[in-house]
């Protein structure tokens, strides 16, 4: 990595993508651990299936381009990749499910746009989009809050070795608040929701809430560490906020508090794990703000007035497609040249 902070431009030693991906691993840690809490060792799990996928996949994709397996396999990118996509898919989705997603993240969106440093989409938001709408049924079975599970009975199902129950088809905070709304058509509002519902917590999803914080403690330290740049996660979490908190002042019977949103769905995860990836997201200052902000505001349309519960993965993938056009706008002027020049 280059210091930009001050002239002459010198290489950090100590810094490597190596380096770069422990840490944002590191940085996840707190987030599983209350993932872990709330639904159990089922997460570990795919946390494991998803890495054997993605480093199997990236050792077969560097074989058949001729590349080092050694110097790329231990990186940690594939590991990051394979962690964001257990961490997005429901915890007891069947296993193939995870493989699937992952394969699509290291084969498709990486390897075959030239690997590391090349792709245009970040992968993890491909093999969420891909399966979402692949497999809508399989990807929207969450465990209902307080099933308890054996860790036998959790590999049973995700191995397929028992029959799924109907227990698994609980919704989300996000999709539970859209469909009470949808089916009440104007006969209740949020705050009674809230308040009544099982599935709700103090101000976000009961148990989710932790989960969530957890994400947003591990983002606070690779801004603190330097790992990541502050532009793309203020400007997600600004962007995300302002629409919700202005809807929600205009009828906050109807729309739910900035706060919801925030501490709902993937929300930190995205703001801190996967807007601010360096290879397909902008790299000028201005278009990291830019980016960030359009991906919260079009997250949070989606949400609350498309088909899917969560945007984050479509609103990031749409803002990939226009990263060029943001650099191309916000760059800017070359060294002893004038704005215009």
């Amino acid at each position: 990595m280059i210091d930009f902070s001050t002239p002459p431009y010198l290489l950090q030693a100590h810094t490597s993508v190596r380096r770069v991906m422990v840490q944002v691993l590191v940085a996840l840690l707190p987030g599983i651990g209350a993932y872990v809490w709330l639904i159990g060792p089922s997460i570990l799990l795919q946390l494991l299936v998803a890495s054997l996928a993605a480093l199997l996949a990236e050792a077969l994709m560097l074989r058949l381009r001729g590349r080092p397996l050694g110097l790329f396999l231990s990186d940690g990118s594939a590991l990051v990749t394979a962690w964001l996509i257990a961490l997005t898919f429901p915890p007891l989705a069947p296993w193939w499910l995870i493989t699937v997603g992952t394969l699509l993240a290291i084969v498709v969106a990486k390897h075959l746009y030239g690997g590391l440093g090349q792709n245009p989409f970040n992968p993890a938001m491909i093999a969420f989009a891909a399966c979402i709408v692949s497999f809508p049924a399989l990807m929207s079975q969450w465990p209902v809050l307080g099933l308890k599970l054996t860790l036998v009975e959790q590999l049973e199902m995700i191995f397929g070795l028992a029959p799924r129950i109907d227990a698994l088809s609980g919704a989300t905070p996000l999709d539970a608040l859209k469909t009470a709304l949808k089916i009440g058509e104007g006969n209740i509002d949020i705050p009674t929701l809230l308040a009544t519902q099982e599935v709700f917590g103090t101000f976000a999803g009961r148990g989710w809430e932790w989960v969530t914080a957890g994400y947003l403690l591990g983002g606070l330290w690779l801004w603190q560490r330097k790992v990541i740049h502050w532009q793309a996660p203020a400007g997600f979490i600004c962007g995300l906020s302002l629409l919700a908190g202005a809807l929600w002042l205009w009828n906050p019977e109807r729309f739910a508090s900035p706060l919801f949103h925030l501490f709902s769905g993937g929300a930190m995860l995205g703001a801190f794990f996967i807007v601010t990836d360096p290879v397909s997201g902008c790299t000028t200052t201005r278009g990291r703000l830019i980016f960030g902000f359009l991906a919260g505001v079009i997250a949070y349309t989606i949400r609350v007035f498309g088909g899917y519960p969560d945007g984050v993965a479509f609103a990031v993938l749409l803002l990939n497609l226009c990263v060029p056009l943001i650099d191309m706008y916000t760059r800017p002027p070359i060294f002893g040249m004038k704005d215009g020049k």
